[in-house]
């Protein structure tokens, strides 16, 4: 049993750009060299790409939050596609990769480009930090009622956490393992944008945020572009590389789309993944996980909701970094993450569980990685989750 996608799709490239926490270059050329290297690693031409996708596409949620959309990237590159799709409004930030798969496994096309640009290191520059719906004017929709309260991404991540310290007895000893083997990831990353060492005793006396949320609790503004090109299954014969399936897949979002007015402030819309419903494997299988960390205390909801350790053990399960570290029970995150590796926007994570499924991880490679977990999303966003592995 597996995902009906199994048999009709793979991601038969991937591309990435420059990274950088601040480049100053063009964002639609940090987008271009994503696309362009994906295609190129694909075996294809821009000429066989017949569909198109993005997230957020057109959409500026802040300063740089887009770099490119659809209709740049469609007019620069020239492609003519037969099927296109982008929006903010989707399964999760990787809902363009969810688009794209379901496109070829429907016929629409036969090669799908999708990608996501980000360069809100360069845009926002060296002062505060911009958070959504900062642009001036008035604040109109759900931000009118936000914004008067604080309600913003960093306070209401605090505020989950501050729960979880309550009613499941977290403590931030434990929270830091996630940002310490980040960096010590990064340090094995060229592209990551801090590698500098981080000890438990530098994370306890770092500045806070949002108490008790500190700085590297928190994603790191960069500059760069992602790409994969989503092809059908057949194509995996023609590559010279392991093609990637998806065994399974799951965007369920049974709750509000703000994290104040959900059920649970403790939990993120993953709790409601069915995703080992639609496979025989299981969570003793798998052998790496990309898990989304805007914040960290995401990452401690996406353990317990891909069932590595029960609901409000996460902190315990922890609280030895070797377990999540290379060479450990569950490495995760081994590009660096979005802590120290910089914010891509979960389009990072799928990119480093691909390199692990092809076993193209230079320096960080996680050994015999056959299934990796990837799970991108947070509360109010929407969440998708995968299993992938090697095309047999």
């Amino acid at each position: 049993m597996g995902s009906p996608l199994a048999e009709k799709v793979v991601i038969s490239g991937v591309g990435q750009s420059e990274i950088g926490r601040r480049l100053g270059r063009d964002a639609l050329q940090l987008t271009a060299d994503a696309c362009l290297a994906a295609v190129e690693d694909a075996g294809l031409t821009l000429a066989d790409i017949d569909g198109l996708t993005t997230y957020p596409g057109a959409c500026q949620a802040g300063p740089g939050f887009s770099g490119a959309s659809l209709r740049d990237i469609h007019d620069a590159l020239g492609v003519k596609p037969n099927w296109v799709a982008g929006g903010v409004e989707s399964p999760g930030q990787l809902g363009a990769v969810v688009d794209a798969m379901f496109a070829v496994a429907g016929g629409m096309a036969n090669h799908v480009l999708c990608w996501r640009s980000i360069w809100e290191g360069t845009a926002q520059g060296a002062g505060r930090r911009q958070g959504y719906g900062a642009r001036g004017g008035r604040p109109s929709g759900m931000m009118a009622w936000q914004l008067p309260y604080g309600a913003t991404a960093a306070n209401l991540a605090a505020m989950q956490l501050r729960a979880r310290m309550i009613r499941y007895g977290l403590r931030r000893e434990q929270l830091a393992s996630i940002a310490i083997v980040e960096r010590a990831n990064a340090r094995r990353n060229p592209s990551a944008i801090y590698t500098d060492p981080l000890d438990v005793d530098t994370y306890l006396n770092a500045r806070m945020v949002s108490e008790p949320l500190c700085m590297y609790d928190c994603d790191i503004a960069c500059d760069g572009a992602t790409a994969f090109v989503i092809s059908r299954a057949a194509h995996a014969r023609a590559l010279d590389h392991p093609a990637v399936t998806v065994e399974s897949l799951d965007c369920a979002h049974h709750d509000r789309f703000t994290w104040e007015g959900g059920e649970d402030i403790t939990r993120i819309s993953s709790r409601w993944s069915t995703i080992w419903d639609r496979t025989d494997f299981t969570v003793a299988d798998v052998d790496y996980a990309s898990l989304y960390d805007g914040f960290s205390v995401f990452v401690l909801c996406w353990l317990e909701d891909f069932g590595f350790c029960k609901v409000g053990e996460s902190g315990d399960f922890i609280a030895d970094p070797a377990r999540i570290s290379l060479g450990g029970e569950l490495p995760i995150n081994t590009a660096g993450g979005q802590l120290s590796g910089g914010r891509l926007h979960g389009f990072g994570h799928l990119y480093e569980a691909c390199l692990q499924i092809r076993a193209e991880a230079s320096g960080r490679q996680v050994d015999d990685v056959s299934l990796a977990a990837v799970g991108v999303g947070a509360a109010n966003s929407g969440t998708t989750a995968m299993l992938l592995r090697r095309t047999l």
